[in-house]
């Protein structure tokens, strides 16, 4: 198997070293890496894999779930931190809800992860006197802030109710976790994963990985608001504090779809080198489809993802040609060399 480069940038040969060790380090700032060979630990230790030893990804993804998943007491330290903030706001706006959202309750948060928060408020005269100061250009502005005392950061949103609901997509297939985390992982690694700097948002990647799984044939996830519009979570209508307790009763969904975690990695980035078209499609994880760029809102975006309750592009980031010809060369490059190493 191939860690990551040595100081003259070639790949160096270790017999036996895990993909998870491999992984584990391309988190990590790497030095002297050519940009082209960017994230070459990843690469090289999955091209190699999934040219001779395809059966062992899988394992070893779910290796990597396991030790960078979000542990209970991660999960309880954030919790007494958001009841203890909303107990705080309640003395200003007593009826103000607080929730912690995102990839701390879809199952995605890594032991290092923030915690988004969600502050639900009602439009009052005197939270409009601060907006009206704030200069944010944003769509959804953020305030981000950190526990005292520690390394645990919060984003906190108002009123982007949408990211409460959107929680409960993630929580059918058992794959679907594990192939999320190594999927955002290796796009972090490539710089590809960072709304900020004008590429992929978490969710809108995402989204891209789970409309994957819908296309395939059978689909490893259906359209869970098509099949189960108002009975759960997905009820525009439902109350937010019903939302947990409703996303129970959708029914667990048995796909007919057996593909290994391995073959699903490799497929999702095979389907977006090779497959997808980017200049023409919209992903589409509400109808499980992709549909033709003909509305004047997708027209002219280099990336359309659409948001499956607000339906609009979660994608919107991607608003340079230089940040998505990268994107899309980070698809090409992989599996160039997993093509080379299946030669």
């Amino acid at each position: 198997t191939f860690t990551p480069c040595d100081s003259d940038n070639t790949a160096v040969m270790i017999p036996g070293t895990p993909v998870v060790q491999s992984l584990h380090a391309a988190i990590r700032p790497v030095n002297n890496i050519c940009p082209i060979l960017h994230c070459l630990g990843i690469r090289f230790e999955f091209v190699y894999l999934f040219g001779v030893m395809l059966f062992q990804v899988s394992a070893q993804i779910v290796e990597l779930f396991e030790a960078c998943r979000q542990q209970s007491s991660d999960l309880y330290r954030k919790e007494t931190c958001r009841a203890q903030l909303q107990k705080d706001i309640k003395t200003l706006y007593p009826d103000a809800r607080l929730y912690l959202t995102g990839s701390t309750m879809s199952g995605l948060g890594c032991r290092s992860s923030d915690a988004d928060l969600c502050l639900v408020v009602g439009l009052k005269v005197g939270i409009y006197k601060f907006l009206q100061v704030l200069l944010i250009r944003a769509k959804v502005p953020i305030l981000r802030f950190k526990e005292k005392g520690s390394n645990l950061e919060f984003d906190l949103n108002v009123n982007n109710t949408v990211g409460i609901r959107n929680t409960f997509l993630l929580r059918t297939d058992i794959r679907i976790q594990p192939l999320m985390l190594v999927i955002k992982k290796w796009a972090r690694t490539c710089e590809i994963n960072d709304a900020s700097k004008g590429t992929l948002s978490s969710y809108a990647l995402a989204l891209m990985a789970l409309n994957y799984l819908q296309i395939l044939k059978p689909c490893v996830l259906p359209s869970l608001q098509r099949d189960h519009p108002v009975s759960a979570c997905f009820d525009p209508s439902l109350d937010l504090d019903m939302v947990p307790d409703a996303s129970h009763r959708v029914p667990h969904y048995k796909s007919k779809n057996k593909s290994s975690l391995g073959d699903l990695f490799l497929g999702f980035l095979k389907y977006y080198a090779y497959k997808f078209r980017w200049d023409s499609k919209v992903i589409s994880v509400r109808d499980a489809i992709t549909f033709a760029k003909v509305s004047p809102d997708w027209r002219g975006k280099f990336i359309c993802v659409e948001e499956p309750f607000e339906m609009h592009n979660v994608a919107r980031a991607v608003h340079e040609k230089a940040k998505f010809d990268a994107i899309k060369a980070r698809f090409d490059e992989v599996m160039c060399l997993i093509s080379y190493f299946l030669k």
